[in-house]
């Protein structure tokens, strides 16, 4: 075959640059002992030669692909599924495809066969959507040659990890309600065995008591609009309450309706403070006030994290917490 049909390989783009051919290997793998200059100057061969990498050949000298293996429950809520969704982009923005294994429980058996496909695969390396505490036992199987983030694990594990600070955005939300006038709020929280969930009870019960406020007894919930409607009829019959942080805005919205079918008005009788901020949260009736997660910083900090660990940099930092923050609409204000 001529130059003229073949594709372009490395040692083209090695000439056309001036380098060898084992620095252009260390561009594309974005190894750190290379010069900026350099760097710039193989980036530019390789457009001009329209150069693509060939994942195959790299696989069989590395042992791994260009390939990264994410382990997440199957799952349509928001935070989870937005997750999932921001880091695609951001691996596909890094040349890197992603190969979901969605399980429908995160126990032992479940995050031990996709980690065991994953593996087989030759994966570049792990991200695990590990938001229960069901799944510590398993994931602690994971060989420890295999570079591995965690997302939404537990921040006491000690493990790489990236996860929003629940704590500062129940905080938030818990404060914005009492500086409204509010003498105490309840909460309704989602399932108590997730890490978000303990994260945002512990940030409301911390922020009443500093205040000196009582602490109403804790209502647990499910994460849907229905279980919100269930839990709102019953806090709709109780005229003490007058301001609600829920773990995340279906339950608000759930919440909002049972109000509403008792004669509860928002906010001139009862005051809410959601979490995650959906898309469909600035159209509530009215607009909900809600802490909003940074799950785009989230994906490419995990992948940063990931890459770090790919590379063998000793630099890269073990865990990192993403600040949330409060969106404040017309959901909340004095009490009557």
């Amino acid at each position: 075959m001529d130059k003229a049909s073949r594709s372009p390989a490395m040692t083209d783009v090695a000439r056309l640059a001036g380098v060898s051919h084992q620095t252009v290997s260390r561009v594309l793998n974005d190894h750190p002992n290379v010069k900026e200059q350099t760097r710039i100057r193989v980036r530019a061969a390789i457009a001009e030669l329209g150069y693509r990498p060939n994942r195959a050949a790299r696989a069989l000298v590395t042992g791994r692909s260009q390939l990264i293996g994410v382990v997440a429950r199957n799952s349509t809520l928001y935070g989870p599924a937005s997750m999932l969704t921001e880091f695609e982009q951001a691996a596909a923005d890094a040349g890197f495809a992603v190969s979901v294994g969605s399980v429908r429980e995160l126990d032992r058996s479940s995050i031990s066969a996709v980690v065991d496909r994953h593996l087989d695969q030759r994966v570049a390396g792990l991200v695990v959507i590990a938001n229960v505490a069901s799944a510590a036992e398993a994931l602690a199987e994971i060989p420890g040659d295999v570079p591995v983030v965690f997302i939404d694990g537990d921040p006491a594990s000690g493990r790489p990890l990236v996860t929003v600070d629940q704590v500062a955005g129940a905080r938030a939300a818990t404060r914005h309600l009492l500086d409204a006038g509010h003498e105490t709020v309840w909460h309704v929280s989602g399932p108590t065995d997730w890490f978000d969930s303990a994260g945002r009870i512990q940030g409301w019960k911390q922020t009443l008591l500093e205040a000196g406020a009582e602490v109403p007894p804790l209502l647990s919930a499910d994460w849907s609009a229905a279980e919100g409607y269930r839990t709102g009829q019953m806090l709709a019959r109780m005229p003490e309450v007058t301001a609600i942080f829920t773990a995340n805005d279906h339950l608000a919205l759930g919440i909002l309706r049972a109000l509403h079918e008792r004669g509860r008005r928002v906010p001139h009788d009862v005051s809410i403070v959601g979490f995650d901020d959906v898309p469909e949260a600035a159209y509530f009736i009215p607009p909900l006030t809600t802490v909003r997660q940074a799950f785009g910083d989230v994906a490419r900090a995990a992948l940063s994290l990931l890459l770090g660990q790919m590379r063998d940099d000793s630099g890269t930092a073990h865990q990192i917490v993403v600040p949330p923050q409060l969106i404040v609409r017309e959901s909340v204000s004095r009490p009557a």
